[in-house]
Protein backbone atom coordinates (compact mmCIF):
# COMPACT_ATOMS: atom_id res chain seq x y z
CA UNK A 1 0.00 0.00 0.00
CA UNK A 2 0.94 3.29 -0.78
CA UNK A 3 1.90 6.25 2.30
CA UNK A 4 -0.56 8.75 2.34
CA UNK A 5 1.61 11.98 1.64
CA UNK A 6 0.74 15.86 1.41
CA UNK A 7 -0.80 17.21 -1.67
CA UNK A 8 1.58 19.40 -3.75
CA UNK A 9 0.47 22.15 -6.20
CA UNK A 10 2.66 24.52 -8.34
CA UNK A 11 1.29 28.26 -9.83
CA UNK A 12 3.34 29.80 -12.27
CA UNK A 13 3.82 32.77 -14.02
CA UNK A 14 4.44 33.40 -17.69
CA UNK A 15 5.76 36.59 -19.88
CA UNK A 16 3.33 37.07 -23.19
CA UNK A 17 5.44 37.61 -26.14
CA UNK A 18 5.38 38.37 -29.96
CA UNK A 19 7.34 34.70 -31.23
CA UNK A 20 8.19 37.18 -33.80
CA UNK A 21 10.15 40.01 -31.80
CA UNK A 22 10.63 39.03 -28.54
CA UNK A 23 8.72 41.93 -27.19
CA UNK A 24 6.69 41.39 -24.43
CA UNK A 25 2.85 42.28 -25.25
CA UNK A 26 0.45 43.63 -22.88
CA UNK A 27 -2.39 41.69 -23.44
CA UNK A 28 -3.04 39.75 -19.87
CA UNK A 29 -6.78 40.20 -20.20
CA UNK A 30 -7.28 39.23 -23.54
CA UNK A 31 -5.73 35.83 -22.71
CA UNK A 32 -7.80 35.67 -19.88
CA UNK A 33 -10.77 36.02 -21.89
CA UNK A 34 -9.98 33.23 -24.45
CA UNK A 35 -10.20 30.69 -21.82
CA UNK A 36 -8.62 28.24 -19.57
CA UNK A 37 -8.04 28.26 -15.81
CA UNK A 38 -5.61 31.38 -15.93
CA UNK A 39 -5.11 34.08 -13.92
CA UNK A 40 -3.63 37.42 -14.15
CA UNK A 41 -0.86 39.54 -12.45
CA UNK A 42 0.15 42.87 -11.76
CA UNK A 43 1.25 43.90 -15.04
CA UNK A 44 -0.28 42.45 -18.47
CA UNK A 45 2.49 40.96 -20.21
CA UNK A 46 1.71 38.46 -18.14
CA UNK A 47 -0.18 35.31 -16.89
CA UNK A 48 -0.44 32.68 -14.09
CA UNK A 49 -1.36 28.99 -14.49
CA UNK A 50 -2.20 26.22 -11.22
CA UNK A 51 -2.37 23.23 -11.37
CA UNK A 52 -4.82 21.27 -8.68
CA UNK A 53 -3.74 19.69 -5.41
CA UNK A 54 -1.53 16.67 -6.86
CA UNK A 55 -0.37 12.82 -4.56
CA UNK A 56 2.17 12.47 -7.09
CA UNK A 57 4.78 14.09 -9.19
CA UNK A 58 3.73 11.76 -12.01
CA UNK A 59 0.69 13.45 -11.81
CA UNK A 60 1.97 16.81 -11.15
CA UNK A 61 4.30 16.49 -13.82
CA UNK A 62 1.41 15.81 -16.41
CA UNK A 63 -0.58 19.02 -14.43
CA UNK A 64 2.34 21.43 -15.28
CA UNK A 65 2.25 20.19 -18.72
CA UNK A 66 -1.43 20.73 -19.33
CA UNK A 67 -1.48 23.90 -17.81
CA UNK A 68 1.21 25.27 -19.30
CA UNK A 69 -0.47 24.12 -23.05
CA UNK A 70 -3.74 25.55 -21.99
CA UNK A 71 -2.10 28.98 -21.40
CA UNK A 72 -0.05 28.44 -24.74
CA UNK A 73 -3.47 28.31 -26.73
CA UNK A 74 -5.29 30.98 -25.34
CA UNK A 75 -2.16 33.16 -25.86
CA UNK A 76 -2.12 32.01 -29.67
CA UNK A 77 -5.70 32.81 -29.76
CA UNK A 78 -4.67 36.32 -29.14
CA UNK A 79 -1.81 36.25 -31.52
CA UNK A 80 1.14 36.07 -28.78
CA UNK A 81 3.07 33.32 -27.48
CA UNK A 82 4.09 31.85 -24.10
CA UNK A 83 7.61 32.03 -22.76
CA UNK A 84 8.82 30.17 -19.19
CA UNK A 85 11.17 33.35 -18.75
CA UNK A 86 11.63 34.70 -14.92
CA UNK A 87 12.62 38.36 -16.41
CA UNK A 88 11.93 39.57 -19.82
CA UNK A 89 15.78 39.65 -21.67
CA UNK A 90 14.41 42.80 -24.03
CA UNK A 91 13.54 46.41 -22.34
CA UNK A 92 10.21 46.64 -21.57
CA UNK A 93 7.74 49.53 -19.87
CA UNK A 94 5.17 47.47 -18.50
CA UNK A 95 1.37 47.77 -18.53
CA UNK A 96 -0.35 47.52 -15.06
CA UNK A 97 -3.64 45.76 -15.32
CA UNK A 98 -6.77 48.05 -14.77
CA UNK A 99 -7.73 47.32 -11.25
CA UNK A 100 -8.12 49.16 -8.37
CA UNK A 101 -5.43 47.54 -5.84
CA UNK A 102 -2.69 47.40 -8.92
CA UNK A 103 -3.41 51.46 -9.05
CA UNK A 104 -3.22 51.33 -5.24
CA UNK A 105 -0.07 49.90 -5.45
CA UNK A 106 1.54 51.65 -8.46
CA UNK A 107 0.88 55.05 -6.44
CA UNK A 108 2.32 53.94 -3.22
CA UNK A 109 5.22 51.91 -4.52
CA UNK A 110 6.23 53.74 -7.51
CA UNK A 111 9.03 52.47 -9.53
CA UNK A 112 9.01 48.81 -7.38
CA UNK A 113 5.23 48.62 -8.86
CA UNK A 114 5.72 49.79 -12.18
CA UNK A 115 8.91 48.29 -12.94
CA UNK A 116 7.34 44.61 -11.68
CA UNK A 117 7.35 42.76 -14.80
CA UNK A 118 8.66 39.58 -12.97
CA UNK A 119 7.62 35.29 -13.20
CA UNK A 120 7.73 33.30 -9.91
CA UNK A 121 7.01 29.52 -9.41
CA UNK A 122 5.10 29.02 -6.21
CA UNK A 123 5.13 25.82 -4.25
CA UNK A 124 1.58 24.45 -2.15
CA UNK A 125 2.01 21.77 0.01
CA UNK A 126 -0.47 20.50 2.47
CA UNK A 127 -0.68 20.99 6.22
CA UNK A 128 -2.91 20.01 8.71
CA UNK A 129 -3.26 23.56 11.10
CA UNK A 130 -1.60 26.66 11.13
CA UNK A 131 0.50 26.04 14.30
CA UNK A 132 2.13 22.95 11.96
CA UNK A 133 2.58 25.36 9.11
CA UNK A 134 4.34 27.90 11.24
CA UNK A 135 6.43 25.00 12.66
CA UNK A 136 7.37 24.39 8.94
CA UNK A 137 8.18 27.77 8.37
CA UNK A 138 10.53 28.01 10.75
CA UNK A 139 12.48 25.01 10.27
CA UNK A 140 12.86 25.20 5.98
CA UNK A 141 14.18 28.68 6.26
CA UNK A 142 18.24 27.28 5.55
CA UNK A 143 17.07 25.29 2.62
CA UNK A 144 15.08 28.08 0.71
CA UNK A 145 17.79 29.50 -1.26
CA UNK A 146 19.22 26.60 -2.76
CA UNK A 147 15.63 26.32 -4.53
CA UNK A 148 16.04 29.87 -5.92
CA UNK A 149 19.15 28.50 -7.63
CA UNK A 150 17.84 25.26 -8.80
CA UNK A 151 15.35 27.38 -10.36
CA UNK A 152 17.20 30.36 -11.39
CA UNK A 153 15.85 31.78 -14.99
CA UNK A 154 16.62 35.39 -15.49
CA UNK A 155 19.58 36.25 -16.42
CA UNK A 156 18.76 39.22 -18.57
CA UNK A 157 16.99 43.08 -17.62
CA UNK A 158 15.38 45.35 -20.14
CA UNK A 159 18.19 44.23 -23.14
CA UNK A 160 21.48 43.97 -20.60
CA UNK A 161 23.09 40.88 -18.63
CA UNK A 162 22.31 41.52 -15.11
CA UNK A 163 25.44 39.58 -14.03
CA UNK A 164 23.34 37.33 -12.13
CA UNK A 165 21.66 33.69 -12.75
CA UNK A 166 18.37 35.00 -11.03
CA UNK A 167 17.85 38.61 -11.15
CA UNK A 168 14.17 38.16 -10.46
CA UNK A 169 15.07 37.29 -7.16
CA UNK A 170 16.85 41.06 -7.03
CA UNK A 171 13.92 42.57 -8.47
CA UNK A 172 11.59 41.38 -6.25
CA UNK A 173 13.50 42.32 -2.87
CA UNK A 174 12.37 45.90 -3.72
CA UNK A 175 9.29 44.92 -1.74
CA UNK A 176 9.24 46.29 1.48
CA UNK A 177 7.84 42.92 3.05
CA UNK A 178 9.84 40.46 0.64
CA UNK A 179 12.43 37.41 1.04
CA UNK A 180 13.95 35.80 4.21
CA UNK A 181 12.31 35.78 7.76
CA UNK A 182 13.37 35.18 11.25
CA UNK A 183 11.49 32.27 13.09
CA UNK A 184 7.96 33.01 14.47
CA UNK A 185 7.96 30.14 16.91
CA UNK A 186 4.12 30.03 16.95
CA UNK A 187 1.07 30.58 14.46
CA UNK A 188 -0.26 33.53 16.90
CA UNK A 189 3.36 34.62 16.77
CA UNK A 190 2.87 34.27 12.17
CA UNK A 191 -0.28 35.97 12.81
CA UNK A 192 0.80 39.65 15.37
CA UNK A 193 3.50 40.03 12.81
CA UNK A 194 0.73 40.15 9.83
CA UNK A 195 -1.13 42.45 11.92
CA UNK A 196 1.82 44.75 13.05
CA UNK A 197 2.53 44.95 9.29
CA UNK A 198 -0.76 45.86 8.08
CA UNK A 199 -0.85 48.25 11.05
CA UNK A 200 2.10 50.33 9.91
CA UNK A 201 0.06 51.03 6.77
CA UNK A 202 2.95 50.07 4.59
CA UNK A 203 1.39 47.27 2.82
CA UNK A 204 -2.47 47.55 1.23
CA UNK A 205 -3.07 43.81 2.36
CA UNK A 206 -2.29 40.59 3.84
CA UNK A 207 -1.83 39.46 -0.04
CA UNK A 208 1.64 41.67 0.14
CA UNK A 209 3.34 39.56 2.91
CA UNK A 210 5.89 38.62 0.41
CA UNK A 211 7.81 36.43 2.46
CA UNK A 212 10.23 33.44 0.69
CA UNK A 213 7.40 31.40 2.31
CA UNK A 214 3.95 31.99 3.88
CA UNK A 215 0.88 30.60 4.91
CA UNK A 216 -1.54 30.68 2.36
CA UNK A 217 -4.48 33.16 2.55
CA UNK A 218 -6.80 30.73 0.67
CA UNK A 219 -5.49 27.30 1.19
CA UNK A 220 -4.77 25.03 4.11
CA UNK A 221 -1.03 25.02 2.53
CA UNK A 222 2.63 26.04 2.96
CA UNK A 223 3.54 28.59 0.24
CA UNK A 224 6.85 28.29 -1.04
CA UNK A 225 7.53 31.57 -3.31
CA UNK A 226 11.20 32.26 -3.75
CA UNK A 227 11.57 30.39 -7.00
CA UNK A 228 11.91 31.35 -10.43
CA UNK A 229 9.96 29.88 -13.08
CA UNK A 230 11.35 27.21 -14.33
CA UNK A 231 12.38 27.01 -18.11
CA UNK A 232 11.35 23.11 -17.87
CA UNK A 233 8.58 21.52 -16.96
CA UNK A 234 10.52 18.80 -15.12
CA UNK A 235 13.00 21.56 -13.08
CA UNK A 236 9.03 22.60 -12.03
CA UNK A 237 8.24 19.02 -11.14
CA UNK A 238 11.74 19.22 -9.47
CA UNK A 239 11.46 22.51 -7.40
CA UNK A 240 7.86 20.88 -6.08
CA UNK A 241 9.33 17.67 -5.24
CA UNK A 242 12.00 19.14 -2.89
CA UNK A 243 9.39 21.43 -1.23
CA UNK A 244 7.18 18.52 -0.56
CA UNK A 245 9.96 16.51 1.46
CA UNK A 246 11.16 19.81 2.91
CA UNK A 247 8.02 20.30 4.26
CA UNK A 248 7.41 16.59 5.55
CA UNK A 249 10.84 16.80 6.92
CA UNK A 250 10.43 20.26 8.98
CA UNK A 251 6.70 18.73 10.30
CA UNK A 252 8.19 15.48 11.27
CA UNK A 253 11.25 17.45 12.85
CA UNK A 254 8.63 19.75 14.74
CA UNK A 255 7.18 16.74 16.11
CA UNK A 256 10.33 14.79 17.54
CA UNK A 257 11.11 18.53 19.43
CA UNK A 258 14.07 19.68 17.20
CA UNK A 259 14.81 23.23 17.30
CA UNK A 260 14.73 25.13 14.18
CA UNK A 261 17.93 26.36 12.71
CA UNK A 262 18.70 29.68 14.91
CA UNK A 263 20.73 31.08 11.82
CA UNK A 264 20.15 34.54 11.37
CA UNK A 265 18.38 36.49 8.89
CA UNK A 266 20.97 38.43 7.71
CA UNK A 267 23.19 35.22 7.00
CA UNK A 268 19.74 33.70 4.96
CA UNK A 269 19.90 37.25 3.13
CA UNK A 270 23.67 36.28 2.38
CA UNK A 271 22.90 32.77 1.03
CA UNK A 272 19.86 33.64 -1.40
CA UNK A 273 21.97 36.55 -2.68
CA UNK A 274 24.69 33.87 -3.86
CA UNK A 275 22.64 31.87 -5.28
CA UNK A 276 20.65 34.67 -7.12
CA UNK A 277 24.20 35.65 -8.30
CA UNK A 278 25.63 32.17 -9.32
CA UNK A 279 22.22 29.75 -9.34
CA UNK A 280 23.92 26.30 -9.84
CA UNK A 281 27.21 27.28 -11.13
CA UNK A 282 29.74 28.11 -8.43
CA UNK A 283 29.32 27.41 -5.01
CA UNK A 284 26.76 28.31 -2.57
CA UNK A 285 26.16 28.17 1.08
CA UNK A 286 25.91 25.14 2.79
CA UNK A 287 22.99 25.04 5.36
CA UNK A 288 25.13 22.68 7.78
CA UNK A 289 28.33 24.72 7.59
CA UNK A 290 27.42 28.37 6.66
CA UNK A 291 30.62 27.68 4.72
CA UNK A 292 30.96 28.01 0.07
CA UNK A 293 30.50 24.81 -1.18
CA UNK A 294 29.96 23.20 -4.79
CA UNK A 295 26.05 24.08 -5.81
CA UNK A 296 26.44 20.04 -6.80
CA UNK A 297 27.40 19.01 -2.69
CA UNK A 298 24.76 21.58 -1.87
CA UNK A 299 21.92 19.61 -3.71
CA UNK A 300 23.49 16.90 -2.38
CA UNK A 301 23.02 17.63 1.00
CA UNK A 302 19.57 18.89 0.26
CA UNK A 303 18.47 15.26 -0.86
CA UNK A 304 19.81 13.97 1.93
CA UNK A 305 18.76 16.05 4.51
CA UNK A 306 14.99 15.29 2.96
CA UNK A 307 15.71 11.55 1.87
CA UNK A 308 13.40 9.97 4.26
CA UNK A 309 10.42 11.96 3.15
CA UNK A 310 11.32 11.64 -0.53
CA UNK A 311 11.73 7.76 0.36
CA UNK A 312 8.06 7.66 2.07
CA UNK A 313 6.67 9.62 -0.99
CA UNK A 314 8.79 7.22 -3.51
CA UNK A 315 10.16 10.46 -5.13
CA UNK A 316 13.72 9.28 -4.19
CA UNK A 317 14.63 7.70 -7.13
CA UNK A 318 12.80 10.69 -9.65
CA UNK A 319 14.10 13.44 -7.58
CA UNK A 320 17.95 12.11 -7.65
CA UNK A 321 17.30 11.62 -11.50
CA UNK A 322 16.12 15.46 -12.18
CA UNK A 323 18.83 16.46 -10.31
CA UNK A 324 21.05 14.81 -12.40
CA UNK A 325 19.18 15.91 -15.53
CA UNK A 326 19.26 19.53 -14.17
CA UNK A 327 22.83 19.77 -13.42
CA UNK A 328 23.71 17.94 -16.98
CA UNK A 329 22.13 20.28 -18.84
CA UNK A 330 22.10 23.78 -16.79
CA UNK A 331 19.51 26.38 -15.10
CA UNK A 332 17.00 27.96 -17.39
CA UNK A 333 19.71 31.29 -16.77
CA UNK A 334 23.09 29.04 -18.72
CA UNK A 335 20.66 28.29 -21.51
CA UNK A 336 19.59 31.80 -22.01
CA UNK A 337 23.06 32.43 -21.76
CA UNK A 338 24.38 30.19 -24.43
CA UNK A 339 21.79 31.00 -27.13
CA UNK A 340 23.03 34.32 -26.78
CA UNK A 341 26.24 33.48 -27.08
CA UNK A 342 25.54 31.45 -30.30
CA UNK A 343 22.82 34.01 -31.72
CA UNK A 344 24.19 37.63 -30.47
CA UNK A 345 20.32 38.28 -30.44
CA UNK A 346 18.34 38.37 -27.56
CA UNK A 347 15.21 38.22 -29.59
CA UNK A 348 16.36 34.68 -30.15
CA UNK A 349 16.90 33.98 -26.86
CA UNK A 350 13.28 34.55 -26.14
CA UNK A 351 11.56 32.93 -29.08
CA UNK A 352 14.14 29.98 -27.44
CA UNK A 353 12.30 29.72 -24.77
CA UNK A 354 8.77 30.02 -26.57
CA UNK A 355 9.35 26.88 -28.74
CA UNK A 356 9.93 24.66 -25.28
CA UNK A 357 6.72 26.91 -23.80
CA UNK A 358 4.08 23.95 -23.78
Amino acid sequence: MRVTVRTVGVEEEFLLVDSETGRARAVGQAVLAAGGDLAGELQQEQVETCTKPCHTLEELGTQVRGARATAAAAAHEVGVALAPLATSPLPVEPTVTPKLRYAEMCRRFGLTAAEQLTCGCHVHVSINSPDEGVEVLDRIRPWLAPLLAVSANSPFWNGDDSGYRSYRAQVWQRWPSAGPYAPFRSAAAYRALIDTALATETLLDEGMIYLDARLSRRHPTVEVRVADVCREPDEAVLVAGLVRALVQTAADAAKRGCAPDPVRTEVLRLAEWRASRSGLEAELLDPRTWRPAPAAEVLDAFVEHVAPALEESCDLHVVRRLIDDLLHRGTGARRQREVLGRTGDLAAVVRDAVHRAP
